[in-house]
Protein backbone atom coordinates (compact mmCIF):
# COMPACT_ATOMS: atom_id res chain seq x y z
CA UNK A 1 0.00 0.00 0.00
CA UNK A 2 2.77 2.11 1.21
CA UNK A 3 4.47 1.57 -2.43
CA UNK A 4 1.27 2.10 -4.43
CA UNK A 5 1.03 5.73 -2.21
CA UNK A 6 4.65 6.62 -3.29
CA UNK A 7 3.52 5.75 -7.11
CA UNK A 8 0.54 7.53 -6.82
CA UNK A 9 2.51 10.98 -5.67
CA UNK A 10 5.23 10.57 -8.20
CA UNK A 11 2.79 10.23 -10.76
CA UNK A 12 0.33 12.82 -9.98
CA UNK A 13 1.59 15.01 -7.05
CA UNK A 14 3.57 17.62 -9.35
CA UNK A 15 0.42 18.13 -11.51
CA UNK A 16 -1.77 18.40 -7.76
CA UNK A 17 1.14 20.54 -6.06
CA UNK A 18 0.87 22.53 -9.68
CA UNK A 19 -3.07 22.78 -9.66
CA UNK A 20 -2.96 24.14 -5.65
CA UNK A 21 -0.54 26.48 -6.33
CA UNK A 22 -2.44 28.20 -9.32
CA UNK A 23 -5.56 28.13 -7.63
CA UNK A 24 -3.98 29.85 -4.02
CA UNK A 25 -2.43 32.50 -6.21
CA UNK A 26 -5.46 33.46 -8.36
CA UNK A 27 -7.99 33.76 -5.03
CA UNK A 28 -5.16 35.82 -3.48
CA UNK A 29 -4.12 38.53 -6.18
CA UNK A 30 -6.62 40.06 -8.43
CA UNK A 31 -4.42 40.47 -11.65
CA UNK A 32 -2.62 36.65 -11.13
CA UNK A 33 -5.06 35.49 -14.18
CA UNK A 34 -4.47 38.52 -16.86
CA UNK A 35 -3.11 37.61 -19.97
CA UNK A 36 -0.09 39.92 -19.56
CA UNK A 37 0.88 38.50 -15.93
CA UNK A 38 0.27 34.69 -17.18
CA UNK A 39 2.80 36.02 -20.01
CA UNK A 40 5.32 37.62 -17.88
CA UNK A 41 5.39 34.92 -15.33
CA UNK A 42 5.91 32.37 -18.38
CA UNK A 43 8.60 34.69 -19.57
CA UNK A 44 11.17 34.83 -16.04
CA UNK A 45 10.24 31.37 -15.89
CA UNK A 46 11.77 30.69 -19.01
CA UNK A 47 15.85 31.00 -17.61
CA UNK A 48 15.31 28.83 -15.07
CA UNK A 49 13.42 26.78 -16.77
CA UNK A 50 16.24 26.32 -19.73
CA UNK A 51 19.00 25.98 -16.42
CA UNK A 52 16.83 23.15 -15.11
CA UNK A 53 17.37 20.91 -18.57
CA UNK A 54 20.73 20.87 -17.81
CA UNK A 55 20.43 20.46 -14.06
CA UNK A 56 18.01 17.49 -14.91
CA UNK A 57 20.80 15.79 -17.01
CA UNK A 58 23.47 16.18 -14.10
CA UNK A 59 21.22 14.76 -11.63
CA UNK A 60 20.55 11.82 -14.22
CA UNK A 61 23.80 10.96 -13.77
CA UNK A 62 24.12 11.41 -10.16
CA UNK A 63 25.85 14.44 -10.19
CA UNK A 64 24.88 18.16 -9.55
CA UNK A 65 25.57 21.24 -11.43
CA UNK A 66 26.03 24.38 -8.92
CA UNK A 67 28.06 26.83 -11.10
CA UNK A 68 25.23 26.99 -13.78
CA UNK A 69 24.55 30.72 -11.62
CA UNK A 70 28.12 31.94 -12.01
CA UNK A 71 27.43 30.87 -15.44
CA UNK A 72 24.43 32.91 -16.16
CA UNK A 73 26.80 35.37 -15.36
CA UNK A 74 29.89 34.97 -17.10
CA UNK A 75 27.37 34.23 -20.44
CA UNK A 76 25.33 37.60 -20.13
CA UNK A 77 29.12 40.02 -18.65
CA UNK A 78 30.89 38.45 -21.76
CA UNK A 79 27.73 38.81 -24.15
CA UNK A 80 27.46 42.49 -23.18
CA UNK A 81 31.13 43.86 -22.90
CA UNK A 82 31.59 41.85 -26.30
CA UNK A 83 28.74 44.43 -27.83
CA UNK A 84 29.88 47.33 -25.41
CA UNK A 85 32.97 47.14 -25.10
CA UNK A 86 34.29 45.60 -28.69
CA UNK A 87 31.19 46.68 -31.13
CA UNK A 88 31.12 43.05 -31.70
CA UNK A 89 28.06 41.91 -34.15
CA UNK A 90 25.20 41.11 -31.47
CA UNK A 91 25.44 37.28 -32.54
CA UNK A 92 29.09 37.21 -32.87
CA UNK A 93 28.94 38.42 -29.17
CA UNK A 94 26.12 35.42 -28.28
CA UNK A 95 28.31 32.56 -30.20
CA UNK A 96 30.85 34.22 -27.88
CA UNK A 97 28.71 33.81 -24.56
CA UNK A 98 27.56 30.79 -25.37
CA UNK A 99 31.34 29.18 -25.93
CA UNK A 100 32.13 30.36 -22.85
CA UNK A 101 29.07 28.76 -21.26
CA UNK A 102 30.36 25.67 -23.13
CA UNK A 103 33.60 25.67 -21.96
CA UNK A 104 32.32 26.27 -17.91
CA UNK A 105 30.45 23.19 -18.19
CA UNK A 106 33.44 21.56 -19.94
CA UNK A 107 35.90 22.53 -17.44
CA UNK A 108 33.64 21.17 -14.54
CA UNK A 109 33.22 17.53 -16.83
CA UNK A 110 37.39 17.31 -16.56
CA UNK A 111 36.77 17.95 -12.54
CA UNK A 112 34.69 15.28 -12.04
CA UNK A 113 35.75 12.78 -14.64
CA UNK A 114 39.69 12.86 -14.47
CA UNK A 115 40.92 14.88 -11.15
CA UNK A 116 37.98 12.56 -9.72
CA UNK A 117 36.40 15.37 -7.73
CA UNK A 118 33.09 14.72 -6.72
CA UNK A 119 30.85 17.31 -8.74
CA UNK A 120 29.13 18.90 -5.22
CA UNK A 121 32.36 20.15 -4.80
CA UNK A 122 33.83 20.85 -8.26
CA UNK A 123 30.77 22.64 -9.26
CA UNK A 124 30.42 24.78 -6.30
CA UNK A 125 34.34 25.94 -6.88
CA UNK A 126 34.25 27.09 -10.09
CA UNK A 127 31.08 28.80 -9.01
CA UNK A 128 33.19 31.06 -7.11
CA UNK A 129 35.67 30.73 -9.63
CA UNK A 130 33.67 32.03 -12.35
CA UNK A 131 31.23 34.47 -10.41
CA UNK A 132 34.83 36.28 -9.05
CA UNK A 133 35.85 36.60 -12.77
CA UNK A 134 32.84 38.28 -13.68
CA UNK A 135 33.09 40.93 -11.48
CA UNK A 136 37.14 41.13 -12.32
CA UNK A 137 35.87 41.37 -16.20
CA UNK A 138 33.49 44.27 -15.30
CA UNK A 139 35.00 45.93 -12.21
CA UNK A 140 32.04 45.39 -10.60
CA UNK A 141 29.94 47.77 -12.57
CA UNK A 142 26.92 47.29 -14.57
CA UNK A 143 27.25 47.09 -18.31
CA UNK A 144 24.48 48.41 -20.93
CA UNK A 145 24.10 50.25 -24.37
CA UNK A 146 22.83 47.23 -26.57
CA UNK A 147 21.84 47.61 -29.83
CA UNK A 148 18.02 47.86 -29.83
CA UNK A 149 17.70 44.55 -31.93
CA UNK A 150 18.95 43.07 -28.96
CA UNK A 151 15.80 43.53 -27.25
CA UNK A 152 14.07 41.21 -29.20
CA UNK A 153 15.61 38.12 -27.66
CA UNK A 154 14.36 39.24 -24.16
CA UNK A 155 11.74 41.24 -24.73
CA UNK A 156 10.26 40.44 -28.08
CA UNK A 157 7.18 38.09 -29.19
CA UNK A 158 5.78 36.17 -32.26
CA UNK A 159 2.30 35.75 -32.89
CA UNK A 160 1.80 37.22 -29.44
CA UNK A 161 3.97 34.65 -27.95
CA UNK A 162 7.37 35.93 -25.92
CA UNK A 163 10.21 34.97 -27.16
CA UNK A 164 11.76 33.65 -24.36
CA UNK A 165 8.84 31.36 -23.82
CA UNK A 166 8.97 29.97 -27.95
CA UNK A 167 12.85 29.38 -26.80
CA UNK A 168 12.00 27.22 -23.62
CA UNK A 169 9.31 25.23 -25.11
CA UNK A 170 11.81 24.67 -27.99
CA UNK A 171 14.31 23.40 -25.37
CA UNK A 172 12.30 21.67 -23.57
CA UNK A 173 11.11 19.44 -26.73
CA UNK A 174 14.69 18.81 -27.46
CA UNK A 175 15.51 18.17 -23.78
CA UNK A 176 12.78 15.41 -24.08
CA UNK A 177 13.44 13.59 -27.08
CA UNK A 178 17.36 13.79 -26.09
CA UNK A 179 16.22 11.73 -22.96
CA UNK A 180 14.07 9.65 -23.64
CA UNK A 181 14.60 8.77 -27.11
CA UNK A 182 18.47 8.43 -27.58
CA UNK A 183 21.44 6.75 -26.50
CA UNK A 184 23.26 9.19 -24.66
CA UNK A 185 19.79 9.73 -22.60
CA UNK A 186 19.66 6.15 -21.76
CA UNK A 187 23.38 6.48 -20.54
CA UNK A 188 22.40 9.47 -18.56
CA UNK A 189 20.38 7.23 -16.80
CA UNK A 190 22.60 4.02 -16.68
CA UNK A 191 25.51 6.14 -15.00
CA UNK A 192 22.95 7.02 -12.72
CA UNK A 193 22.08 4.13 -11.72
CA UNK A 194 25.50 2.31 -11.77
CA UNK A 195 28.23 4.19 -12.81
CA UNK A 196 30.90 1.15 -12.63
CA UNK A 197 28.59 -1.27 -14.01
CA UNK A 198 27.86 1.24 -17.18
CA UNK A 199 31.73 1.02 -17.64
CA UNK A 200 32.09 -2.23 -17.73
CA UNK A 201 28.92 -2.92 -20.71
CA UNK A 202 31.13 -0.50 -22.59
CA UNK A 203 29.87 3.11 -21.86
CA UNK A 204 32.22 5.10 -22.02
CA UNK A 205 31.35 7.11 -18.90
CA UNK A 206 33.95 9.85 -18.48
CA UNK A 207 33.07 11.46 -22.00
CA UNK A 208 29.03 11.47 -21.40
CA UNK A 209 29.76 12.80 -18.19
CA UNK A 210 31.69 16.04 -19.89
CA UNK A 211 29.12 16.20 -22.69
CA UNK A 212 26.59 16.41 -19.96
CA UNK A 213 28.03 19.10 -17.82
CA UNK A 214 29.53 21.03 -21.24
CA UNK A 215 25.12 21.17 -22.28
CA UNK A 216 24.51 22.00 -18.60
CA UNK A 217 26.85 25.06 -18.67
CA UNK A 218 25.54 25.88 -22.99
CA UNK A 219 22.05 26.02 -21.72
CA UNK A 220 22.86 28.16 -18.70
CA UNK A 221 24.70 30.78 -20.95
CA UNK A 222 21.52 30.84 -22.66
CA UNK A 223 19.51 31.82 -20.15
CA UNK A 224 21.86 34.23 -19.53
CA UNK A 225 21.62 35.53 -22.90
CA UNK A 226 17.92 35.58 -22.41
CA UNK A 227 18.38 37.22 -19.23
CA UNK A 228 20.78 40.04 -20.07
CA UNK A 229 18.37 41.01 -23.11
CA UNK A 230 15.32 40.81 -20.85
CA UNK A 231 16.79 43.60 -18.03
CA UNK A 232 19.17 45.13 -20.31
CA UNK A 233 22.33 45.59 -18.35
CA UNK A 234 24.95 42.64 -17.70
CA UNK A 235 25.59 42.34 -14.12
CA UNK A 236 28.42 40.23 -12.34
CA UNK A 237 25.99 38.90 -10.19
CA UNK A 238 23.21 37.50 -12.33
CA UNK A 239 21.52 34.20 -11.48
CA UNK A 240 22.31 34.26 -8.17
CA UNK A 241 20.45 31.51 -6.31
CA UNK A 242 19.23 30.16 -9.69
CA UNK A 243 20.48 27.22 -9.46
CA UNK A 244 18.54 26.19 -6.14
CA UNK A 245 15.22 27.26 -8.16
CA UNK A 246 16.39 24.43 -10.86
CA UNK A 247 17.17 21.85 -8.41
CA UNK A 248 14.29 22.43 -6.38
CA UNK A 249 12.21 21.87 -9.80
CA UNK A 250 13.80 19.16 -10.59
CA UNK A 251 13.22 17.19 -7.36
CA UNK A 252 9.75 18.49 -7.40
CA UNK A 253 9.40 16.94 -11.01
CA UNK A 254 10.89 13.47 -10.13
CA UNK A 255 14.39 13.12 -10.16
CA UNK A 256 16.03 11.45 -7.81
CA UNK A 257 19.09 13.06 -5.86
CA UNK A 258 20.80 10.13 -6.03
CA UNK A 259 20.79 9.95 -9.87
CA UNK A 260 19.03 7.04 -12.11
CA UNK A 261 15.61 7.73 -11.72
CA UNK A 262 12.68 10.16 -12.91
CA UNK A 263 10.69 11.29 -15.90
CA UNK A 264 11.77 14.51 -17.55
CA UNK A 265 7.78 15.01 -17.96
CA UNK A 266 7.79 15.80 -14.30
CA UNK A 267 10.41 18.37 -14.33
CA UNK A 268 7.66 20.25 -16.19
CA UNK A 269 5.64 20.79 -13.84
CA UNK A 270 8.40 21.17 -11.53
CA UNK A 271 9.37 24.21 -13.42
CA UNK A 272 6.17 25.73 -13.64
CA UNK A 273 5.41 25.23 -9.58
CA UNK A 274 8.45 26.88 -8.98
CA UNK A 275 7.50 30.14 -11.84
CA UNK A 276 4.08 30.28 -10.15
CA UNK A 277 5.73 30.65 -6.63
CA UNK A 278 8.23 33.25 -7.16
CA UNK A 279 5.50 35.08 -9.24
CA UNK A 280 2.59 34.50 -7.06
CA UNK A 281 5.18 35.33 -3.74
CA UNK A 282 6.27 38.72 -5.45
CA UNK A 283 2.33 39.60 -6.61
CA UNK A 284 1.52 39.13 -2.58
CA UNK A 285 4.43 41.50 -1.90
CA UNK A 286 6.24 39.14 -0.09
CA UNK A 287 9.64 39.95 1.52
CA UNK A 288 12.77 38.81 -0.85
CA UNK A 289 13.52 37.16 2.78
CA UNK A 290 10.43 35.40 3.54
CA UNK A 291 10.73 33.92 -0.52
CA UNK A 292 14.08 32.36 0.18
CA UNK A 293 12.42 30.66 3.49
CA UNK A 294 9.80 29.52 1.26
CA UNK A 295 11.87 28.41 -1.57
CA UNK A 296 13.97 26.49 1.32
CA UNK A 297 11.40 24.75 2.23
CA UNK A 298 10.00 23.56 -0.36
CA UNK A 299 13.29 21.75 -1.36
CA UNK A 300 13.62 20.54 1.62
CA UNK A 301 10.06 19.06 0.98
CA UNK A 302 10.89 18.03 -2.44
CA UNK A 303 14.51 16.23 -1.00
CA UNK A 304 12.72 14.36 1.55
CA UNK A 305 9.39 12.86 -0.24
CA UNK A 306 12.48 11.67 -2.43
CA UNK A 307 14.19 9.94 0.35
CA UNK A 308 11.00 8.85 1.58
CA UNK A 309 9.84 6.89 -1.02
CA UNK A 310 13.27 5.68 -1.40
CA UNK A 311 13.49 4.29 1.66
CA UNK A 312 10.04 2.49 1.29
CA UNK A 313 11.68 0.76 -1.17
CA UNK A 314 14.10 0.01 -0.16
CA UNK A 315 11.99 -1.88 2.91
CA UNK A 316 9.80 -3.73 0.50
CA UNK A 317 13.32 -5.36 -1.38
CA UNK A 318 14.25 -6.11 1.91
CA UNK A 319 11.16 -7.69 3.01
CA UNK A 320 10.60 -9.40 -0.27
CA UNK A 321 13.80 -11.07 -0.10
CA UNK A 322 13.86 -12.28 3.63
Amino acid sequence: MKRRKGEVFQKYGTAVILALLFVFFALRTETFLSVSNIWNMLRQTAVTGIISLGMTMAMLTGGIDLSVSAVVAISSVTCSMCMVNMKLNMWVAILIALLAGLAAGFVNGLFITYIKIPPLIATLGTQTAIRGLAYIMTGGYTVYGFPKAFDFIGKGYIAGIPVPVIILVIVLIIGWYVINKTKFGRYLYAIGGNSEASRLSGINVNRRLVMTYAISGGLAALAGIIELSRLSSGQPNAGEGYEMSAITAVVLGGISVSGGEGKFSGVVFGILIMGILSSGLIMMNVSTYYQQLIKGLVLLFAVSIDQILKLNLLSKSSRVRS
